[in-house]
This record gives structure tokens, C-alpha cells and sequence, in this order.
């Protein structure tokens, strides 16, 4: 890949602040964030002075790379409405960072000759620079795109820090599912156990779980557990 892309990115959240800073990391240079939020301007200006901000038009003109860091579910009409106003041009690589939905994303911008492709690096992402960077480098990353191209956004999960894993479209839904099902169940119990303490008066309630939540989390992951209901998790039915 060209070492010296110029980047466009669609949103700046936790998500769209990680990447591009680490896409800026990586040698490529981030020409403009796009979002109207405040409080998220001043987060692009401090972790990134100088960078654009503008609205999504502007930014994903002229750029050889345009990261989509926004719900997937929000992409197609957008891209729908830059493709009637001209802002994409042939050959742009588009990136979905969602993980609900693939490269197919892009499809109101097929006949128009972009480059499409779908990258989610599986972490949760704090919004704290430091520890999402971190995370980003020792992170796997669900990646697809047209056969023909999927060396390219591979080679960019490995200059973002993570380890590319493919995930293809008819693995998208079992994919999301698992990763929607981790994050949620794991902060409902997490939420759980420290109310429990909370309400004994027993202090550093968080303290106290992370040690036996990451060893048996781990140790769930090393064995082969059976197939649970996540409703018996919540009843403490489970023995």
C-alpha cells in the first residue's frame, strides 16, 4: 500500500479519533474528520491540530482513503447522497468500520468505480487515546472486501496494529452477534457483581471482581464451555 494516503474520516467518535490516529501513525496522512459535534471538534483538535474538520462532502473530496466511523446502518443513504452529488471519484478505497455489515455496504457507489472494503477492529474503544491506541495494537481485526482486494485492507489492519482476520459476508451476521453478545452480557454481569458489593458496603468493588473476572474470563475462553443460556448468567441460575 502507498505509504503516503491521504485520509478522509466520517465521524469522530471513539471510534473515528482511534483510527485516525493510528492511521496518521502509520505514515498516512489524515487530511480531514468530518462530525458537527462540539465537544468531538475539540477532541480532533487536540488529538490532531491542523487536521480538517468539515462537513462529510468535504472531507471525503479528493482523498485516496475515506474511513466510515459512523453505525453502518447510517452508510448507504450517505453514500447514496455522495455519489448524486459527485463528492466520491473512481478508485477511492471506502472503509466500513461497522461490525454489523460488510464491504456490501458500499453498494450505492459500485457502478461508480470505488474500492470497497470493511474493517472492525474487535474492542471495545474507551475514547481515551492512549488505551484505545493500546488496544488497537494488540487487537484482531474482522476485515472483507472483493477477493481481488483483500490484501489491501488486510495490509492496512496491520499498519493500524492489529492481526487481520477474515470475515466473510456470510459470516457477518454469526460475526456481529458474537461480538454484540461479549459486550453486553459482559458489562450486564459486570454491573451486576458490583451493585452486589456496592450494596454489602464492601469497597473497591471493582478492584476486587477484576481479577476474577479476567482469570475466568480467560479460563472460559482456553476451555470448550457449553452452550448457555445468557438468561440463566443474569438469574445466577448456572452452577
Amino acid at each position: 500500500m502507498d505509504s503516503r494516503l491521504e485520509v478522509g474520516i466520517v465521524g469522530a467518535g471513539p471510534v473515528g479519533l482511534a483510527l485516525a490516529k493510528a492511521i496518521s501513525d502509520a505514515g498516512h496522512k489524515v487530511i480531514g474528520i468530518a462530525t458537527t459535534d462540539p465537544n468531538r471538534i475539540e477532541n480532533v483538535n487536540s488529538l490532531l491540530p491542523g487536521v480538517r474538520i468539515g462537513d462529510v462532502a468535504s472531507v471525503v473530496s479528493g482523498v485516496d482513503l475515506v474511513i466510515f466511523a459512523i453505525p453502518g446502518k447510517q452508510i448507504p443513504v450517505l453514500v447514496t447522497g455522495l455519489v448524486e452529488t459527485k463528492a466520491l471519484m473512481p478508485g477511492q478505497l471506502l472503509v466500513s468500520t461497522s461490525p454489523d455489515f460488510g464491504y456490501e455496504v458500499f453498494a450505492p457507489a459500485f457502478s461508480l468505480g470505488i474500492v470497497p472494503m470493511s474493517l472492525h477492529p474487535a474492542i471495545r474503544f474507551t475514547g481515551f487515546s492512549a488505551i484505545d491506541r493500546a488496544r488497537l495494537q494488540e487487537s484482531y481485526i474482522a476485515v472483507d472486501a472483493p477477493k481481488q482486494v483483500l490484501p489491501i485492507v488486510q495490509t492496512l489492519a496491520i499498519e493500524l496494529g492489529g492481526e487481520p482476520i477474515h470475515v466473510p459476508a456470510e459470516a457477518r451476521a454469526n460475526y456481529a452477534e458474537a461480538v454484540s453478545v461479549a459486550s453486553t452480557f459482559t458489562n450486564l454481569i459486570a454491573a451486576q457483581a458490583i451493585n452486589l458489593l456496592n450494596e454489602a458496603g464492601i469497597a473497591k468493588a471493582r478492584n476486587i471482581l477484576s481479577g476474577i473476572m479476567r482469570t475466568s474470563l480467560e479460563e472460559s475462553l482456553r476451555n470448550a464451555v457449553t452452550e448457555i443460556d445468557p438468561a440463566d448468567l443474569l438469574d445466577g441460575d448456572v452452577e
